[in-house]
């Protein structure tokens, strides 16, 4: 048995409330900061409302400075807001201690105690709350076996990989037994691979334990590859909340579908709108359409169809006319690259527009790739196309 316990457990899956209530509710959370004295206050967390599911893995993305650390410091309790307040399964804790929480929180830097040893580190929570020794002392070896370390006790965390301190920081939040777990960019002192090792192994690590998990990255592959959904902010404020694949296919503002992955971005103005398609009239006059995601957008309104480089295909003069004009764009290859995994190409049309395209590798090399100077049309469906203020 883990230390989450059967009766929390959905087949393996995320334990259960039973009556639908959210995990953790955010509602109209704001927090201000002063940065030096006399300075006006400036609102890292403006207005913020989020409801987060028992058993779901939760990220917060976003850049540096745009709220998503004071948000989770807010749900821990090491920072009380200045109105709204956080829910844990329904009840409010705004106002109680981080301690009294139900919560516990993994760092970027593990925070493990240095002249401990691995299992006095997993051990140590557990003594504070008073834990008979011979349960914490199960439960710390339970702990240990479930991050796949139960060999290292004895040893000190100065004597472990960083991959290995980081699995001691999580045995030591797991074992409390919290109803949510909070992870503060917990990978972000790994080097690239290891972090990407340690991406996968978390993820199946949640949905072994299935607890909440709430996770803040500014690394969009790593939410987009652990995360069920995610909260993108940006200055304070939460711009979108959806899957991954939201997210990523179906942006709701230019800052999201630039955020998130490579994006070309087309300017123009809102010429017509037909249901959920919009038309852009770019300053040539050239019209192309796409998938209207701003609801708000009507005709006359500077807009930008954003199209992901991937979702572009080339049509070489061999392959026939195009025939949707509103989604091709003729133009001529200005850059080729090859990147192993796939090939880059620029491409520019007559009146000035770039866009690059990225087609996977099936090539033997620079020989099969298109050169500089060759005339193509771009070509992509209309739902790939995202119209976005």
């Amino acid at each position: 048995m883990n230390a989450i316990g059967a009766a929390e457990r959905r087949g393996g899956g995320a334990p259960v409330s039973g009556d639908g209530t959210p995990s953790v509710e955010v509602r109209n959370l704001v927090k201000q900061f002063v940065e030096r004295r006399g300075a006006a206050a400036f609102r890292a967390v403006d207005d913020v409302n989020l409801r987060i599911e028992e058993g779901e893995f939760f990220a917060l993305l976003g850049p540096s400075g745009c709220g998503k650390t004071t948000t989770l410091r807010m749900i821990a309790g090491f920072e009380e807001p200045d109105s709204g307040e956080v829910l844990l399964r329904g009840r409010s804790v705004t106002g109680i201690p981080a301690f009294h929480r139900p919560v516990n929180t993994v760092f970027q830097d593990f925070a493990l105690f240095p002249h401990m040893t691995v299992t006095q580190n997993v051990l140590f929570g557990l003594r504070m709350s008073g834990t008979p020794g011979s349960e914490a002392k199960r439960r710390a070896e339970e702990a240990l076996a479930m991050v796949r370390l139960p060999h290292v006790g004895s040893r000190k965390p100065q004597a472990l990989s960083g991959g290995q301190r980081q699995r001691v920081a999580l045995a030591r939040a797991l074992v409390n037994r919290p109803n949510v777990l909070l992870l503060d960019e917990p990978l972000g002192a790994l080097d690239l691979k290891l972090r990407k090792t340690m991406q996968f192994e978390l993820k199946q690590l949640q949905q072994e334990v299935g607890i909440t998990f709430i996770y803040v990255t500014h690394d969009q592959e790593e939410a987009l590859t652990m995360a069920d959904r995610i909260a993108v902010m940006n200055e304070g404020s939460v711009l979108q909340v959806g899957r991954p694949d939201d997210i990523y296919e179906r942006p709701t503002s230019r800052f999201v579908a630039d955020f998130i992955g490579e994006t070309n971005f087309v300017d123009g103005v809102l010429d017509s709108v037909n249901g959920a398609v919009g038309v852009v009239r770019l300053p040539s006059g050239r019209t192309l359409k796409g998938a209207l995601r701003d609801g708000g957008a009507t005709p006359g309104d500077a807009v930008a169809l954003a199209l992901r480089p991937e979702k572009l295909e080339v049509l070489e003069p061999s392959d026939g006319p195009a025939v949707d004009q509103a989604t091709t764009l003729p133009g001529v290859v200005v850059e080729a690259h090859y990147l192993g995994t796939d090939a880059r190409y620029l491409v520019r049309s007559d009146d000035g527009v770039e866009m690059v395209v990225r087609i996977q590798n099936q090539h033997q090399g620079y020989g099969d790739m298109l050169s500089v100077g060759t005339d193509v049309t771009l070509r992509w469906r209309q739902e790939h196309a995202s119209l976005l203020r």
